[in-house]
């Protein structure tokens, strides 16, 4: 979860109705569009081969275009015969959904057009109709969860430091397209102005669970969000409520400022696409404790020692550790490995 530059792999799953996706060996950058296609309505079985008077095998050398292919209403589908013609047309605007064994062809109009972008600079080492997987070198940070649809954008601080919180006076339409750095917390009035102005992501340490469903509905949960191509991106680095970023997390975004960035949702994982030699990996591994009453996750600083067993609320003893935060049990400390 602390920062590191190396090769990263990105798997980018396709919905269904994939038109067009990138070849492997292709070179991509974060916001190219690795695959495209469409969203279908309920599909029309079209007589094909009993029509036209052929077999089911001979059907393909009698159609005027390939499966897949998208019609205008009236289109030919196919056709046989010269003088006393016979042929299939599309009954509306749609695409070939599927050719049955039977030879009839299955036939739906279209009913939304969707896109996936690549959210990594690198080479497509994979691809299919179910995913596109893209490999290439970044410097990474490991988040706890992310919300929202991927992002892509110029990195800015939007905070004085790591334990100020993002405030929405900072926030205004010159920030579109940018992903934010918000500091230890950003709650969810902040998120929402940085979502109507056109900004791409918000990054922060924490945001309080009542301000996530707030942005994303009561279906919300620490595991991510319903999917919604209208709603804003986030990246939690740390958890939930409120928190302060170890300096061995925020320092490191000041070298980086004005690179691309890219956010990952579905791993919670954040590219930057800086030169290796822009920085120095921090050496330091920091730990993070969660605070007694759950509502904070703060960096353990300072010394540390074993202190007597505690009692929890469920009635479970647990080892402590004496710290500057109090008395906390080991089970609510993690330290952040690099990714």
């Amino acid at each position: 979860m602390t920062w590191r530059f190396a090769d990263q792999r990105v798997s980018h799953p396709l919905p269904l109705g994939v038109a067009q996706r990138a070849p492997v060996g292709q070179a991509v950058r974060a916001g190219d569009v690795l695959a495209s296609g469409t969203r279908y309505g309920e599909p029309v079985r079209l007589a094909g081969a009993r029509r036209l008077g052929v077999t089911p095998d001979d059907l393909p050398q009698v159609m005027r275009v390939p499966p897949g292919a998208e019609l205008e209403r009236g289109a030919i589908i196919a056709r046989t015969g010269r003088r006393f013609a016979r042929a299939v047309s599309a009954p509306f605007d749609g695409r070939i959904v599927h050719v049955r064994a039977s030879g009839d062809i299955e036939f739906a109009p279209v009913v939304d057009r969707w896109s996936v972008r690549a959210t990594l600079d690198g080479v497509v080492t994979e691809s299919s109709d179910w995913a596109v997987t893209v490999e290439g070198a970044a410097w990474c940070i490991q988040g706890v969860v992310a919300y929202g649809p991927d992002a892509v954008g110029d990195l800015t601080l939007a905070v004085d430091g790591r334990t100020e919180e993002l405030a929405p006076s900072r926030i205004d339409v010159r920030l579109r397209d940018r992903i934010l750095i918000g500091g230890g917390r950003s709650a969810a009035e902040a998120i929402a102005r940085a979502h109507a102005c056109g900004v791409a992501g918000v990054v922060a340490g924490a945001v309080p669970a009542a301000g996530l469903r707030t942005l994303f509905g009561d279906e919300v949960s620490a595991r991510g969000a319903p999917d919604g191509s209208d709603t804003p991106t986030v990246l939690c680095l740390l958890g939930f409520g409120t928190s302060q970023l170890p300096a061995e997390v925020f320092m490191p975004f000041v070298p980086l400022i004005g690179a691309r960035a890219a956010i990952h949702s579905a791993s919670a994982r954040l590219f930057v696409f800086a030169s290796s030699g822009v920085m120095t990996a921090p050496t330091m591994v920091p730990t993070i404790a969660l605070a007694p009453d759950w509502g904070a996750v703060m960096p353990l600083e300072g010394a540390a020692a074993p202190a007597r067993e505690v009692v929890l609320a469920s009635e479970v003893v647990s080892a402590a550790l004496e710290t500057t935060l109090g008395t906390v049990p080991t089970g609510n400390l993690r330290t952040l490995d690099p990714v």
